[in-house]
């Protein structure tokens, strides 16, 4: 069975704001940075639940090269992202979005 993913609005303007960030320090890093949290996600597709859950029913999978955590949720086949925040940020930030 096929995992459907759901992306949160926000998680795109966490994404926006980091690739600028990181496009400002170096021509074409923005782009690395959002090449590498679409490989966390689609790791996350391929096997939803072998990230550690770390708030409730909430999982997270930390990219490799940049210091940012996908926090998402996996029930019934449907993965929802609801954020991509910098590992350093205060985690209580990202509980704010759920639902």
């Amino acid at each position: 069975m096929a995992t459907k993913l759901i992306i949160a609005p926000e998680v795109e303007q966490d994404l926006a704001e980091a690739a600028i960030w990181y496009e400002a320090r170096r021509a074409g890093l923005g782009e690395e940075f959002l090449s590498c949290i679409d490989a966390c996600i689609a790791a996350v597709l391929r096997m939803p639940e072998t990230q550690a859950v770390v708030h409730e029913q909430y999982r997270r999978v930390l990219a490799r090269r940049f210091p940012y955590a996908v926090f998402y949720k996996y029930a019934a086949g449907v993965v929802t992202v609801y954020a991509v925040f910098h590992c350093s940020r205060d985690p209580s930030k990202w509980r704010q979005r759920l639902p």
